[in-house]
């Protein structure tokens, strides 16, 4: 069996067992029948979140069941200790990614196994899954005359366009709690109608927490987002929220975590996914693998991925759908391709999505687009770029679009002689102040951002 050699062990395991067509329970059979008759699916899925990792005992007999070498694993198993560490989304986010990675490891044995236990993801009383309190006695309770979500849900993707999760966030983390609070009442009929409005609720409410720089939150969110599109028996939105769940971990420096939500989400999906979603998923398997390393995977999944977008036809993808079009599309390709160090065939492709109207995709895309000019020697155009790319970020208010100009940024120290180098690292600095920085960043009451030398702004402008 060929090895997808992940950098840590846990994904390995994982990755391993699921290419294999096996559960966790599974794996345990199969290790009892060669050691110990003790080891039940809890081990491995302890092993899988990297909570515990095997010893050397445990280890070659992983090397025995899952044909991997034993060296394979005895590295990787180095290279994930201690266990248990926070990773590059800090130590809250580090415990919403593990109980999000073994979420999805449970979806993938059966993509339409009921996850969402309970009616309701949180106490009546306690805090909900977005971390805010539910709705008090004086707060509007959704009725049977309007159920949540409907144009409202609507309106507010159209605004994510043009505003910031900064801005948007606290809106959409009160109509998630809204919505738990609706189902946690409701009786089957009631139900069922809103199980796919709470899945996608809370996908939109993890994309603009983790566009507020507020990764943890965005984690729980998805986490939620996937149980509701399981209970929903709604396997190809579920597949979207782990799709958006590892472009969250991608952005946050974590590809092995990126691939592995990515390609379960594919896996799990690709039945019931329309052309374009399919196509997106895939785009999220090539950029993880990309920032991983593993250059012929990721170019193994942007050419399934045009494959799938050639079969996309008009009216016929899902409404939540709408943003991903032919512009979108080539930008995503040509992000990875500058990820593979190929930025001849990227340039054009990520020049076009500043034509878009959409700030922050300018601002994500354009700092793409400098980091291939550079690595074509372009310095003098790659300044130019970023520095266009870092007053949409501004026009944006988005704390992801901050994540590629500071990256572009460290690439430039090589050139900090240059005139044009100096000059976007004084407009940089400039800009800094006006720049998101996240929840931990903005003082003032929750749910509100700042801006410098102003007040607070409230939820939902732009």
């Amino acid at each position: 069996m060929t090895s997808p050699d992940p950098c840590l062990l846990g994904p390995l395991i994982a990755q391993s067992r699921l290419a294999r067509g096996w559960s966790q329970q599974r794996l345990a059979d199969e290790l009892c029948a060669v050691g110990a008759p003790t080891l039940t699916r809890h081990e491995i899925s302890r092993w899988e979140r990297q909570a515990r990792l095997p010893g050397d005992r445990w280890l070659r007999r992983l090397a025995q069941v899952l044909g991997l070498p034993a060296g394979s694993l005895a590295d990787a198993a180095a290279r994930s200790r201690p266990a248990g560490r926070p990773g590059p989304v800090g130590p809250a986010g580090s415990r919403s990614r593990s109980a999000l990675l073994a979420l999805a490891q449970r979806w993938s044995v059966d993509p339409t196994a009921p996850l969402l236990v309970a009616p309701a993801a949180a106490d009546r009383t306690g805090p909900s899954p977005s971390g805010g309190p539910l709705p008090g006695p004086g707060d509007p309770t959704p009725g049977p005359a309007e159920p949540p979500g409907a144009g409202g849900l609507a309106a507010l993707r159209r605004l994510d366009d043009l505003a910031g999760g900064g801005d948007l966030a606290p809106t959409a983390a009160y109509r998630l709690r809204w919505t738990v609070r609706a189902l946690s009442g409701a009786g089957p009929a009631a139900r069922r109608r809103l199980l796919p409005v709470l899945a996608e609720t809370a996908q939109l409410a993890g994309w603009l927490h983790a566009d507020a720089g507020d990764p943890a939150a965005g984690l729980d969110a998805y986490r939620l987002g996937l149980r509701a599109a399981a209970a929903a028996r709604d396997p190809a939105f579920a597949g979207h929220v782990l799709g958006s769940a590892s472009h969250l971990l991608a952005g946050a420096g974590d590809p092995e975590g990126a691939l592995l939500l990515a390609r379960t989400g594919y896996a799990g999906a690709r039945r019931t996914a329309s052309a374009g979603l399919r196509a997106l998923l895939l785009h999220r398997v090539a950029l993880a693998a990309a920032l991983g390393g593993r250059a012929r995977a990721a170019r193994q999944a942007l050419d399934a991925a045009r494959h799938a977008a050639d079969a996309v036809r008009p009216g016929t993808e899902p409404p939540w759908l709408y943003w991903l079009d032919d512009v979108e599309l080539a930008a995503m390709r040509g992000r990875t391709l500058v990820a593979l160090g190929r930025p001849a065939p990227a340039v054009p492709l990520l020049r076009a999505v500043r034509d878009a109207g959409r700030p922050r995709s300018a601002a994500i895309y354009g700092g793409w687009l400098a980091r291939g000019l550079l690595q074509l020697g372009e310095v003098e155009q790659a300044c130019a770029v970023a520095g266009a790319a870092v007053l949409d970020a501004v026009r944006a208010g988005s704390a992801r679009a901050v994540t590629p100009l500071a990256e572009l940024e460290r690439r430039l120290r090589a050139h900090r002689t240059e005139p044009a180098v100096r000059r976007y690292a004084t407009l940089l600095g400039d800009a800094r102040r006006f720049l998101p920085r996240g929840p931990a960043a903005a003082p003032g009451r929750p749910g509100t951002t700042r801006r410098p030398g102003g007040g607070a702004l409230s939820p939902g402008t732009g």
